[in-house]
């Protein structure tokens, strides 16, 4: 795909990854919405000449009013980047379920609320794209961020099967699964990070290219060995 022109609505764009994808399509040419919940985040990527709407999409009203607020507009990619982190570990004590479920709606029910409104419009475009960001986790899950993983593994399920039902329509449903990335959603994991910039510059290419699924960083190990053995791949993973 061709991403000079095109009319990008990317969720998340305020920071961390979305904040450095955003730059990367502006620099191709692309006219790049984002969203976003923090105000400041988002008067700070308007001081660089985007439009950004404020969008909390930890709950159906708020993706409504993000669908309302995009109107009757074309677009050509829709990127489900947003994404949240709650911490749900019993050996640390009981869990918050209402961050639980907030972070639920806003990793899975969200993107896919955003595509069911969307891919008619998206439908009309020579060539259109749905950019789901899952996780290396979708693939096998840490014991520290069960829901997390859980709401990573949905999307990348939802997202093998929305491929499969667009087959023969202008829409490609791209998958990218970055690994544990330097933004401030990991500012206390440990873990060797990925410098955010290089992982947007990934999923620009998987983009371009049009690939079904880009494996970022180290992740393509992790697809390695889990074609081998699924089971080692877990039993790696679930130590952390």
């Amino acid at each position: 795909m061709d991403i000079k022109d095109k009319s990008v609505l990317l969720t998340g764009g305020s920071a961390g990854i979305g904040r450095e994808l955003a730059r990367q399509l502006k620099a191709k040419g692309a006219t790049v919405v984002i969203t976003g919940r923090n105000r400041d985040r988002l008067d700070f990527m308007r001081a660089e000449g985007f439009e950004a709407i404020e969008a909390d999409l930890s709950n159906a009203k708020g993706v409504d009013a993000l669908v309302a607020a995009w109107g009757n507009r074309a677009i050509d990619i829709l990127i489900n980047n947003a994404g949240q982190l709650v911490d749900h570990d019993f050996r640390k004590g009981p869990p918050d379920s209402d961050a639980a479920d907030a972070c639920i709606y806003a990793n899975l029910n969200a993107p896919i609320r955003l595509a069911s409104a969307l891919i008619p419009a998206l439908a009309k475009r020579p060539e259109a794209a749905i950019v789901n960001v899952t996780s290396g986790l979708a693939i096998a899950p840490s014991t520290r961020t069960p829901v997390y993983c859980a709401t990573k593994a949905g999307l990348r399920s939802y997202s093998l099967t929305l491929r499969e039902q667009l087959k023969g329509t202008a829409i490609r449903v791209i998958e990218v699964l970055p690994p544990v990335v330097d933004t401030q959603m990991n500012a206390d994991n440990a873990m060797s990070k990925m410098p955010a910039p290089e992982c947007a510059a990934q999923i620009v290419d998987a983009i371009e290219s049009g690939s079904d699924e880009a494996n970022i960083g180290q992740v393509k190990l992790l697809r390695a060995v889990y074609s081998i053995s699924p089971a080692l791949a877990r039993r790696i993973m679930l130590r952390f």
